[in-house]
């Protein structure tokens, strides 16, 4: 059997804005919901979407810490300036073939190829790149790969 009370919420259907005016009242500056990123997810959707359609939601992945692995690197120009100071401190050892430093040692993974190399050096590290190790080997050092 039906009610014969009508719901209250039938009053302003049909209505685009509810008692509230023109559009502009509530959509201008000066009146709650208008200026600037307001309403970019209700009466500003359309905008938002055709300007910058990536603005909402999650996009891509990250991956997790624990695959994260921060590369530390130096160029080879850098340790042939430091050789000195390697010596020094007890990190460079000076032999017959040349001066001889572990990257490790100095928590270097990687050897880049920038710079000029004027010392006979000998380096172990983790990695090189291909123009580090032809600089080495033309200045008569070498590049040694070992994990640490």
């Amino acid at each position: 059997m039906g009610s014969r009370k009508s719901k209250k919420s039938r009053s302003q259907r049909g209505s685009n804005t509810y008692g509230g005016g023109p559009g502009r009242n509530r959509r201008h500056s000066g009146h709650k919901g208008g200026k600037g990123q307001a309403g970019s997810d209700k009466h500003k959707w359309r905008k938002v979407t055709l300007k910058n359609p990536r603005y909402f939601g999650k996009h891509g992945f990250k991956r997790p810490a624990k695959m994260q692995k921060e590369v530390e690197t130096v160029n080879v120009g850098e340790l042939d300036e430091y050789v000195e100071e390697l010596l020094n401190e007890g990190v460079a050892e000076e032999g017959d073939e040349g001066i001889f430093i572990d990257a490790s040692e100095i928590g270097i993974d990687k050897v880049l190829g920038s710079g000029k190399v004027t010392h006979s050096l000998k380096i172990k590290a983790d990695d090189f790149s291909d123009s580090a190790q032809r600089k080495l080997e033309e200045a008569g050092g070498e590049a040694v790969l070992g994990e640490s």
